[in-house]
């Protein structure tokens, strides 16, 4: 889809909607993609420190670079800046956040743009980051190898996604390396579908800590998998994993990949597997126990598996609309439509000629729709 070229600069509120950093991600990728100039004014108005921080700035100047933008007014604290870009050119990229910022959002800023750069050249782009992989209120590493990625190869883009060095908040250290192949959509390609559950192949429990005790893990898993047997859900699919991770600093993450079947092999497309994974993760609180922990977590997935049987969550859905819209369009049903999600769907609709719709079934089930 990305062969629109826009000269007019299109003017956006940072305020709008959720008004966090999403807006100037999602308006960057879009930008680029499309060609289009912006100005984004009243950045991240409502929050306690208004303005850019680290993160949401190395965003900008990464995809300055990789697209020959010219940028004015973007500097730490900044609440108004403008973005023109160039053509997007695959290569091989370092940025180096400088603090504990997320690794996850600068990549899926400069990802939608990778995808569609030197389109039928088959360059691929190799991205390397260094700040946080394991971040409070952002995607994880693990969110991103075992839900987004399977999720984006369904749609035939192709990513791989590689943590060099583990990094916790407030140290950091971490490094991811992405490696990016163009998105070539196939003629008469199916339209992407992922609506209906049908059998719970495995829920995959992992816990992982960072120079801190190991029995940390066991106790994490070990009151995640009581929880969710008590809760009724059948013992031998529910695998256990621990890790110890190595790193600078200390840290505790554990996550859960839920696998269900998704529909007969026959309905499906050539490119998209049988199967559908969300995951859902939670890090370690110093003053929260591994027991409250593991709670904490079988509550999410218990959560999922009981009370909708939608088969994207929360996160999931945020997510998957922009590649959905670059991609052709398709649907899928979600748990929930968050703020986020609304604020995600409209800023997209400002960038390119798509339809997003979201048709409520029931209070825990929604059909979101991507007509491009």
């Amino acid at each position: 889809m990305p062969t629109i070229t826009k000269t007019q600069t299109l003017k956006i509120d940072g305020s709008t909607g959720e008004g966090g950093g999403q807006i100037i991600r999602t308006a960057l990728s879009l930008s680029m993609l499309t060609g289009t100039p912006i100005e984004i004014i009243n950045i991240r108005a409502g929050r306690a420190k208004p303005g850019l921080m680290r993160q949401h700035l190395v965003c900008v100047q990464a995809s300055q670079a990789i697209s020959d933008a010219i940028v004015t007014g973007a500097q730490l604290g900044s609440t108004t800046f403008s973005f023109v870009p160039s053509a997007i050119k695959s290569g091989d990229y370092i940025f180096d956040i400088g603090s504990a910022g997320s690794t996850s959002l600068v990549l899926q800023t400069l990802l939608p743009a990778l995808l569609f750069a030197n389109t039928g050249l088959a360059a691929q782009s190799t991205v390397t980051i260094k700040g946080g992989t394991h971040n409070p209120l952002a995607p994880t590493t693990d969110f991103l190898n075992q839900a987004f990625v399977p999720a984006l190869a369904k749609l035939g883009m192709h990513v791989n996604i590689e943590r060099q060095k583990v990094g916790f908040a407030p140290i950091g250290g971490g490094v991811i390396k992405a490696t990016i192949t163009p998105f070539l959509r196939r003629a008469n390609t199916p339209s992407f579908t992922l609506i209906e559950r049908v059998d719970l192949v495995n829920i995959a429990l992992v816990a992982s800590v960072l120079n801190l005790d190991y029995d940390i893990c066991k106790r994490e898993l070990a009151s995640t998998q009581a929880s969710l047997i008590e809760s009724g859900i059948d013992k031998t699919l529910i695998t256990t994993h621990s890790h110890k991770l190595q790193g600078m600093g200390e840290g505790n993450t554990c996550y859960a990949q839920v696998t269900h079947q998704v529909g007969e092999p026959s309905a499906q497309p050539y490119h998209q597997e049988q199967y559908h994974q969300e995951v859902f993760t939670l890090l370690g609180e110093k003053r929260s126990s591994a027991e409250n922990m593991g709670n904490r977590l079988a509550g999410l997935v218990k959560r999922y598996l009981l009370s909708t049987n939608a088969l994207v969550d929360e996160y999931l859905t945020d997510q998957l609309l922009l590649p959905l819209a670059l991609s052709g369009g398709g649907e899928f049903s979600a748990r929930m439509i968050s703020a986020h999600t609304e604020t995600q769907a409209w800023l997209i609709e400002q960038f390119l000629p798509v339809e997003i719709q979201f048709d409520v079934v029931d209070d825990d089930k929604t059909l979101v729709k991507v007509i491009a």
